[in-house]
Parts: C-alpha cells; sequence; structure tokens
C-alpha cells in the first residue's frame, strides 16, 4: 500500500519526536556519577532525578493528552518539544541538587506527554496494515535516542562537561519548525465530531476500568523491564567493571544498535502472528542472554549480550504503540496510551534508586541486582500479555463503544 506524503512527515516528525525526547533523558544516566562529585553526594541520591522524572512522566500524559483530545495533535506535540527541550538546557545551569532534581521533575511532565500525543498523531494517520513496522519504528526512536546520548557522551564528554551534556539537549527545539511546515493534524481527530472530543476522561476511564487497571500493571512490568535494563548500565559499566568514557560509550552504542533492530523486527513480526504473541516471545529471549549481559567480564561479550538483551526488550516494546492504540477508547486515544504508559513509569519509578542502593549495599554488585529484576520482569511480560485483548488492525475510527 502506498502511502500519502503528509503519512510519511507524520511518522517522521513523531519518530523524532521521540528520539529526541529520549535522547534527552538519556543524557543524564551518562553522567550522574559526575554530577554525584560535583554536588558531593552518592551516585544513588542523583539517580533519584532519574525517578523524579519518571514519577512526573504520568502528569505530562494526562495534561497534554488532554490538550491532544481537545484541540488537535499537532499544535500540542510543537508545544511539548519545545517545553521539554528547553527544560534539558535549564538543568546545565543547576547550582545544586535540588535545583537540578526540581528541573528535572518538570523535565518529566513535558517528557510524559510526548509520547501518546505522538502515537496517536501516527497511528490514526498512517495505513492500518503498516501499525506494526511503524509501531516499531516509533518505539525506536527511544533506543535511537540513548544511542544519540551514547555517541555525544563519547564524543563530547570530555570536552563540555557533564553541563555541556544538557546544553546540547536544546537541539530537538529545532524539530518544531519541520512539524509546524510540514506535518496535518490527525485525520481521525478532525473527523470526531466535538461530543467526543469533549468526553469525559475519567467517565471513559470508568467505562473501561478492567482495561484501564490491566494496561497500567502492564505497563509498570514493561518500564521495569526497560528502565532495569537500561538505566544505570552505564553506571555498571563504569562504577563496577572500572571501564573508560570511550568503551562505555561504545558498549552502549552497541546496545542500542540491538534495541532499534529488535523494535523494528518485532513490530513487523506483529503484524503477521499477533500482537500478543510477538511481545511473548521478544519478552522470553531475555532469560537465555542474561548471564552474557550481565556477568561477562570483557567488553566484546558485554556489548554482544547488551545487544541481545535489547532485541528482546525493545523488541517487546515495538509492539506496544500500536498495541495500546489499538485498545484504547477513541474519544481519549490521545491520553489513555500515554497515561497507562506513564502510570506504570511512576510506579516502576523506584527502579533507579532500588538498584543503586541495593549494589552500593553489595559492594557495587550491579550485575546481580540488573539480572534479577530483568529475569523475573520478562517472565511477568511473557505471560501476562495473554490477557490482554488481541486488536491487531481495528478501524482506529469507529465508535470505541463498539469496542469495549
Amino acid at each position: 500500500m502506498s502511502w500519502t506524503r503528509d503519512q510519511k512527515h507524520v511518522t517522521i516528525a513523531a519518530y523524532l519526536g521521540w528520539t529526541l525526547d529520549a535522547f534527552d533523558f538519556f543524557l543524564t544516566v551518562f553522567i550522574l556519577k559526575d554530577i554525584a562529585a560535583e554536588f558531593h553526594t552518592e551516585v544513588s541520591d542523583v539517580s533519584f532525578a532519574i525517578m523524579l522524572t519518571l514519577i512526573m512522566r504520568p502528569l505530562g500524559a494526562l495534561v497534554f493528552g488532554r490538550i491532544a483530545d481537545r484541540f488537535g495533535r499537532k499544535p500540542t506535540l510543537m508545544f511539548n518539544i519545545i517545553l521539554y527541550s528547553l527544560l534539558e538546557f535549564l538543568s546545565g545551569f543547576s547550582p545544586n541538587l535540588v535545583v537540578f532534581l526540581v528541573l528535572r521533575a518538570l523535565y518529566g511532565i513535558a517528557m510524559g506527554g510526548e509520547w501518546g500525543v505522538g502515537a496517536a498523531l501516527t497511528m490514526e494517520t498512517i495505513p492500518a496494515k503498516s501499525r506494526g513496522v511503524v509501531s516499531g519504528l516509533l518505539q525506536a526512536g527511544y533506543p535511537s535516542g540513548y544511542l544519540l546520548a551514547a555517541i555525544v557522551f563519547g564524543l563530547l564528554y570530555e570536552h563540555i562537561g557533564w553541563r555541556g551534556m544538557f546544553f546540547v539537549g536544546v537541539i530537538p527545539a529545532l524539530l518544531v519548525l519541520y512539524v509546524r511546515s510540514s506535518v496535518p493534524e490527525s485525520p481521525a481527530w478532525s473527523a470526531l465530531d466535538k461530543t467526543v472530543k469533549r468526553a469525559n476522561l475519567w467517565g471513559t476511564i470508568g467505562s473501561h476500568l478492567k482495561l484501564s487497571i490491566y494496561a497500567i500493571v502492564l505497563m509498570t512490568c514493561f518500564n521495569f523491564f526497560s528502565h532495569g535494563s537500561q538505566d544505570l548500565y552505564p553506571t555498571f559499566l563504569r562504577e563496577q567493571l572500572k571501564f573508560d568514557p570511550h568503551t562505555v560509550s561504545v558498549i552502549t552504542i552497541v546496545l542500542n544498535i540491538g534495541a532499534i533492530l529488535g523494535g523494528l523486527l518485532f513490530g513487523m513480526i506483529s503484524e503477521k502472528i499477533g500482537r500478543r504473541y510477538a511481545i511473548c516471545i521478544a519478552a522470553l529471549i531475555a532469560l537465555p542472554v542474561l548471564w552474557l549481559w550481565a556477568f561477562s567480564t570483557t567488553p566484546v561479550m558485554l556489548a554482544l549480550g547488551a545487544f541481545l538483551m535489547q532485541i528482546s526488550v525493545q523488541g517487546a516494546w515495538g509492539v506496544i504503540p500500536v498495541h495500546l492504540n489499538e485498545i484504547s477508547p477513541d474519544a481519549i486515544r490521545a491520553t489513555f496510551p500515554g497515561l497507562v504508559y506513564q502510570l506504570g513509569n511512576l510506579f516502576a519509578a523506584v527502579n533507579g534508586p532500588m538498584q543503586s542502593k541495593i549494589a552500593e549495599a553489595h559492594g557495587n554488585d550491579y550485575a546481580t541486582v540488573m539480572a534479577t529484576v530483568i529475569g523475573i520482569v520478562a517472565i511477568v511480560i511473557a505471560v501476562l500479555i495473554f490477557f490482554s485483548p488481541e486488536r491487531r488492525g481495528v478501524d482506529l475510527t469507529q465508535s470505541s463503544g463498539n469496542r469495549s
């Protein structure tokens, strides 16, 4: 099926929006040690910033999702991108830990809004048969951002320091120019009548309560899966294994190449075998590669383990944008997927401080902590996904009432 020019622009914009959002987020994970040294505190105290960012993301999903459901996807996406870029830039001026934590919390609000708005805009615009592939592409934006952050860290960190890393994070604001000039509004949103656009959020969620609770639990597990395998991996390489910044950067680049390939691969597979089976298979791949990923000692073997682990993690995640949009009530599609995703982030936000505290208490043994978390969560996701409805290819313009 051929794509229109508008469909291509929407997909590119949504991919870049999430890529650059993730880029700004992951810049922080490479410099936790340096921020802790400047502010005379522990890495675990600084990692609280990651927790605050994740905690505040549901608020952003709620606020920006409701704005997008009422006033449109495109203007909301533009404002979102400007806001997270500005807050990233300001983080580089933090005079102390408290100010830094406040700015990262505010950044979390902006970050939390982008995913749901961008995913809704895309899934409502592209051909139905392309959703699985595009879902994998959109979610690949997350490791693409991590990859960019790794490259910037490897090339620029030693020259610009940790504050300069945040200054680089203002670059995503330029994406707004592209969105403004080339991206159209969602045709599905434009087709909804005014009464649907003003649908009561909590009333709609209440009429889909079982689905909402299930989706939040599922996304909590998914966020433990991703953040448990990614956020402290650079710290593990630097603190436990004592690798230099260049080696850390190379391993992280390899890791994210695996993540991008995993998202694309399982997004495509989900169009053939369904969303649930694709997620289950991807999650279970984590189990046989746990030892290689966490307990290898050479850079080459760790890079291989990280590559395979992220094929699993982001392979499962690659199906999530389309799956959540397909099971979402139409009237709150810009809100529901992002909100349940970010509420999952909220409940999984303890991961960073929890892993770092336990690791520090056991001689900086990050490997055992990370492997334990990922092993448990991979099994839970593989089982839990089969409690979800399978709605591959459903018409996103039909009444949500017909799909409740």
